[in-house]
């Protein structure tokens, strides 16, 4: 008698799946943990055409990121140390210098560069168009991706298809976090892409390197080394191939002693630091944030209740020995630090930096947004 093949039913097949989509969306949060939220908005003008426009990074920041920690676990700050005295110096301490010759230089002060910032602007202004062949890929520096505003979706495929066909990429500066930029705006398969550009004189030509001479090689050489490449030649480039083999292994290592529950250290919360330093770049799962506003639906970075909810990481209960052992603050001091710090963190760095003039803070200039946040704190 053949044997019966177990059927496994459609709902249970359906729990098992949301179940695997449920983990596999814990472990991207554990290693990704932001959402997706424009890095700037704007619009873009041509002509008579006004588009409102969000951007967001066209790549993530490195999947690990190792952090320095003391035994205890808890992180390390860079401090700038002064050789000379043999201590650490404060942030109104500091000042900014252009170096002329060796140990010679011009100080800069931080109103000097307030004065030499470039005028704050939320407009790309398309004022030329050229062939995508004529910018040389040396040029490109970093990619965002560009999403139309809410109600504004037709004119930014009109736009898109328009330069797709042409095969024209358009030319403009911006202002994005108080730096100019030169930027091409590029549309592919029906998206714009920004690519910001290096200037010219950050670009090194060929001679300004010790080549050797150029010399005729022998045909016969040159025919076995054609063939050879030949024999290599695939019909397309997979993109699957570009792995990170190595933070693959990091991050299954970490995953690995995390199960065992060794080397893992933690601090409570009143030890943690209020202000996490920068990463360096946000998590943006690209083709949510691109089908949220293609179709002027809800705008990308707006969550429901029940959405952010299911984003807050669960806590891990401790010890009762190690929470015996943690030191309480007054209550009213803990709310009132916890609203403080909560509300700077909702700044950006922009809007953080103008406070830190309005308080006249020394060193502003140079001070992340952690930094900034920090230092307004604790002026009050």
């Amino acid at each position: 008698m053949p044997s019966q093949k177990s059927k496994t039913k459609p709902k249970d097949k359906r729990k098992t799946q949301e179940k695997n989509a449920s983990a596999q969306g814990e472990e991207k949060k554990r290693f990704h943990p932001s959402g997706p939220r424009p890095l700037w908005s704007g619009t873009i003008t041509f002509g008579l055409v006004s588009l409102p426009v969000n951007l967001y990074p066209a790549n993530r920041p490195k999947p690990v990121s190792l952090r320095m920690v003391d035994a205890q676990g808890a992180p390390l700050a860079r401090r700038y140390f002064c050789e000379k005295e043999e201590r650490v110096l404060d942030y109104d301490e500091l000042i900014r210098g252009y170096e002329v010759e060796k140990n010679e230089f011009v100080v800069v002060e931080d109103r000097e560069l307030d004065s030499l910032a470039p005028e704050k602007s939320q407009e790309i202004d398309l004022k030329r168009f050229v062939g995508l062949d004529e910018i040389d890929p040396m040029y490109f520096q970093r990619a965002y991706f560009m999403t139309p505003d809410k109600g504004v979706t037709k004119a930014y495929r009109l736009l898109a298809e328009s330069m797709e066909s042409a095969g024209r990429a358009g030319i403009a500066t911006f202002v994005m976090r108080g730096k100019e930029y030169l930027v091409a705006i590029i549309a592919e398969k029906g998206i714009l892409r920004a690519e910001t550009l290096r200037f010219a004189e950050e670009i090194r030509a060929p001679e300004d390197i010790a080549l050797p001479e150029a010399t005729r090689p022998d045909k016969q050489r040159a025919k076995a080394m054609q063939k050879a490449i030949e024999a290599l030649t695939e019909k397309g480039f997979a993109r699957e191939e570009l792995q990170d083999l190595q933070s693959q292994r990091i991050v299954a290592r970490a995953e690995e002693k995390l199960a065992r529950g060794e080397d893992v250290i933690a601090l409570g919360e009143e030890d943690a630091p209020e202000f996490e330093p920068e990463q360096g770049g946000e998590v943006v799962d690209l083709m949510q944030v691109l089908k949220q506003s293609l179709a002027e639906g809800r705008p990308p970075g707006q969550e429901t209740r029940s959405d952010a909810d299911k984003s807050k990481p669960e806590k891990r209960a401790k010890p009762a020995a190690e929470r015996g052992k943690e030191k309480k603050r007054p209550t009213s001091q803990r709310g009132t630090g916890k609203r403080r710090s909560a509300e700077l963190e909702g700044l950006s760095r922009d809007e953080l930096y103008e406070r830190a003039q309005q308080l006249d803070l020394p060193g502003r200039s140079r001070m992340s947004k952690a930094e900034l946040a920090k230092a307004i704190a604790a002026a009050g």
